[in-house]
């Protein structure tokens, strides 16, 4: 079987969360999407994360080891196709274990570009918060002097308080 690579830049980047949605799923590595930028939409039940592009941001993500099961249970929770849809990239992945840099052809939940922007519930919220940390020391390293996690943290915060920094 064909190994299946899922990049969380949410929710599913909470440990306790994703492995109970997913109990074979492996974390593996970290990884940052280029030119993309995290941002809030949603429906009638609420609000969720996404992404979209954006030139000059970036979307530090975890990357996890997958089953065709996992992915059929992520499939379930993100609503596909109709709610999100999915979309392969090839990204450089660095290893928790080993700190190596390899390319790995990922797919990532994106909802769809229709769905309004919205403000998530506090609940919501805060499991994604805790998951950045979860994610190893990993998502805060960066050439620059600023932490991708840190600064999507930031983000997510300032977009719940009403004061976009994209």
């Amino acid at each position: 079987m064909e190994k299946r690579y899922y990049v969380a830049y949410g929710s599913n980047l909470n440990v306790r969360q994703m492995l109970m949605r997913c109990p074979t799923a492996r974390m593996i590595g970290t990884s940052v999407i280029q030119n993309y930028r995290l941002l809030f939409k949603g429906s009638k039940t609420g609000s969720y994360l996404t992404i979209e592009p954006a030139t000059g941001s970036e979307v530090p993500v975890g990357v996890w080891e997958v089953s065709k099961a996992d992915e059929l249970a992520l499939d379930h929770y993100e609503g596909y196709p109709n709610f999100y849809y999915k979309k392969e990239l090839v990204l450089p992945i660095t290893g928790i274990r080993t700190g190596k840099i390899r390319m790995r052809k990922v797919f990532v939940y994106i909802m769809h570009e229709e769905r309004k922007l919205g403000i998530p519930s506090t609940f919501y919220m805060q499991t994604c918060i805790e998951g950045y940390p979860d994610r190893h020391s990993d998502l805060n390293r960066t050439s620059g002097a600023r932490s991708p996690a840190r600064s999507a943290t930031r983000k997510i915060l300032a977009l719940r308080w009403g004061t976009p920094q994209y």
